[in-house]
């Protein structure tokens, strides 16, 4: 048997649409395996009208269980001849079973009642009727709306829901829309009722209404069209896959039209040009083939196959026109005012009510990137300060008033029409980098430490006042600014203490901004943040995160070296991990020794007592040095040689020394030999932290 689910609905937004199929093919899978039922291969689909689920050779009923059910005890079950009390006769009644049938087991608490029996599975059909209206309701949505008087949330209204198992309707209503064999074509080309038998029926249907249902397949259509039409004209188009994406879930039946624009427009800087071609219209650049010269062409896709393409064709290149000029405008009424004169400009922008002004936000991450610069290249100062200066004065521009997209871009060629070096107009551009968690990092240096400077003082400040991400509710994409600071340190490798940048930058804020918190506790959450960042990083990459939390539990400050120490503690583990095993075991018997002593006590080694003391203090002083001089050297895997050293006289220890003697010198002296060797340990890794 096949299964089809279609939830039809108003436009929803392109950049929801993959979400939307993403859980609709978890949720149904996760339903189908807490219901025991059986099946195929799932498939979902989606367009801006219907979200669709396929679920092939699905079984008719639910796998049967065997239920075994604990009852009372035997002692309260039977009386002394062994006929049976009201406890059992009861739970034979409630189990539907007979009181012979009944079995005793043995258990650690003493003898009980057990009765085994069989559950038969419901009908596929009936589990479907209860299931999918929850499995509808449970599909999230970066934001939902409700509609007319109906107590549900959607992306948007829903309109029809055809559901069927082997052709036959799935009863059920949500949101006051009941299920059917009905579906419905493209919403101009195809606007009709269609009925549905199956799966099979369904998908052959929609396409002959002009509705290409899976999203790969419209995307290779959108391409293979674009590419037709840049073909005519001798150009090719810009690979640009999140234009892709989004334009592929705009259309369900795309239809490619190729336009132009005046070739005066040319002489604007590319991303003007293309910036509003992209981001507003939607619409695919044309570049000469085998340069990267722009041409005065586009290609458009259309969610219709037009009667009159030559009228459509002229409507986008009017659309695009009417952009251009304006961009003309402002990119020639921007030039009036020098770059470095629209600082003051920036006093006229709130940044954020508590936060003060766009100005006061650059004069706080001045100062943070000029410390910065004091600490890992003080040769770089001056263009770091005139970067920092420069580097928002496009936020008062027209251009980017009207293209916010272009912040940062405008900056740069503003600043390259003025006469300032390259790497000066390179770094304003490059200080926004990366945009994204997994696009590059700047190449330039100072533009990284202006970057990181910009960051921190947004996430330090925001702390500050208390705003703060909470589950997947990050407005001020602080998150974001995390990883980014995390990648360029990584990538740049300077040893900067982040706890020093953190400081530095609450420092700077608390001189003219009251916080909620004292220095310390923002510090500290601040810390976390980062932290939790961190662990997501490194969990995306399959680290696992005991090995992760062992590393940074220990050390989190130097963020260039931990990736290095982290991807060293792994390879020990897979390549020795029964010595491993040994270790964190030793650590964890050294723990449970110290977790009630927090004061610190000195060795005195006069008083030893025991070879297994002055064994072990021997030990501990021949390491220490060696495994901190690998640790400075990053070659943790050689500092975990030396550290499997301090096994054997740790245990013998343990195994021969009472520890928590009466004599309170000589327990103190054997405390603070143990907590000096537990110091070596926490040089390299929280051991506690393997579930070993």
């Amino acid at each position: 048997m096949d299964f089809i689910l279609e939830i039809g609905t108003e436009e929803i937004p392109s950049d929801y649409i993959l979400g939307g199929i993403t859980q609709l093919k978890e949720l149904a899978k996760q339903m189908l395996q807490k219901e025991r039922i059986l099946y195929g291969d799932i498939k979902a689909y989606g367009t801006p009208r219907r979200l669709v689920l396929i679920v092939e050779d699905i079984a008719e009923k639910q796998k049967d269980v065997i239920q075994e059910i604990k009852g009372p005890p035997k002692s309260v079950s039977f009386d002394k001849d062994g006929n049976p009390t009201k406890a059992a006769i009861a739970f034979a009644e409630k189990n539907n079973v007979k009181v012979e049938d009944i079995q005793i087991i043995n258990t650690p608490k003493g003898e009980y009642l057990f009765v085994k029996r069989t559950v038969h599975g419901a009908t596929t059909y009936d589990v479907l009727k209860r299931e999918i209206p929850k499995l509808i309701s449970h599909i999230s949505w970066p934001k939902s709306m409700r509609w007319a008087d109906i107590k549900f949330s959607f992306v948007r209204p829903i309109h029809w829901i055809l559901c069927l198992l082997d052709g036959k309707v799935v009863p059920f209503e949500i949101a006051g829309v009941k299920s059917g064999n009905i579906t419905f074509g493209h919403r101009f080309m195809a606007p009709y009722q269609i009925k549905i038998n199956g799966t099979k029926d369904y998908l052959s249907k929609v396409k002959e209404a002009y509705v290409i249902v899976d999203p790969e397949e419209r995307k290779r259509m959108v391409w293979e069209g674009v590419k037709k039409e840049a073909e005519k004209i001798g150009g090719v188009p810009e690979q640009d896959k999140e234009l892709l994406n989004s334009v592929s879930n705009l259309v369900e039946y795309p239809f490619p039209v190729c336009g132009s624009f005046e070739e005066r427009f040319l002489t604007l800087p590319k991303p003007v040009i293309i910036t509003p071609m992209k981001e507003h219209q939607r619409y695919f650049p044309i570049y000469e083939k085998q340069t990267d010269k722009l041409m005065p062409n586009f290609v458009a896709i259309n969610n219709t196959i037009p009667k009159d393409p030559e009228l459509v064709k002229k409507g986008h290149e009017r659309v695009l026109k009417a952009r251009l000029a304006d961009a003309e405008f402002f990119f020639k009424e921007d030039q009036k005012a020098p770059l470095l004169n629209r600082l003051e400009d920036l006093k006229n922008i709130i940044y954020h009510a508590q936060l003060g002004t766009s100005y006061d936000k650059v004069e706080r991450f001045t100062e943070l990137a000029e410390y910065i610069c004091d600490l890992i290249a003080p040769e770089l100062k001056k263009d770091t300060n005139l970067v920092c200066r420069l580097c928002k004065c496009d936020l008062t521009t027209l251009m980017v008033s009207e293209f916010p997209d272009l912040q940062g871009i405008m900056g740069k060629e503003y600043a390259k029409l003025e006469g300032y070096p390259p790497h000066i107009c390179d770094a304003i551009y490059e200080h926004y980098l990366p945009v994204g968690s997994s696009e590059k990092v700047p190449d330039l240096p100072v533009a990284a430490i202006v970057g990181i400077a910009d960051r921190i003082d947004t996430i330090c400040a925001y702390f500050g006042i208390g705003i703060k991400p909470t589950g997947s509710a990050d407005p001020i994409g602080l998150r974001r600014h995390a990883i980014a600071v995390i990648r360029i340190l990584e990538e740049k490798g300077w040893e900067v203490s982040l706890n020093a940048l953190i400081e530095k930058a609450i420092e700077i804020i608390r001189r003219k901004i009251k916080l909620k918190s004292e220095t310390q506790q923002v510090k500290e959450e601040v810390i976390s943040f980062f932290k939790d960042r961190y662990r997501f990083m490194r969990k995306a990459e399959g680290i696992p995160l005991e090995t992760v939390d062992a590393v940074i539990a220990v050390s989190f400050d130097q963020i260039a070296f931990l990736r290095d120490r982290i991807r060293q503690l792994q390879e020990f583990i897979l390549k020795s991990s029964d010595k491993f095993q040994e270790l964190v075991l030793t650590a964890k018997r050294i723990n449970n020794i110290l977790k009630k002593h927090k004061e610190r006590y000195q060795v005195d080694e006069s008083i030893f007592t025991t070879s297994q003391e002055q064994k072990l203090w021997k030990t501990y002083s021949d390491l220490k040095e060696k495994i901190e001089s690998s640790i400075k050297n990053r070659d943790l895997m050689k500092a975990i040689e030396f550290l499997l050293l301090i096994k054997e006289p740790v245990d013998e220890l343990f195994d021969n020394v009472e520890i928590l003697t009466k004599d309170d010198k000589l327990r103190r002296n054997r405390i603070g030999l143990v907590q000096h060797v537990q110091t070596l340990f926490k040089k390299i890794a929280d051991f506690s932290k393997f579930p070993y």
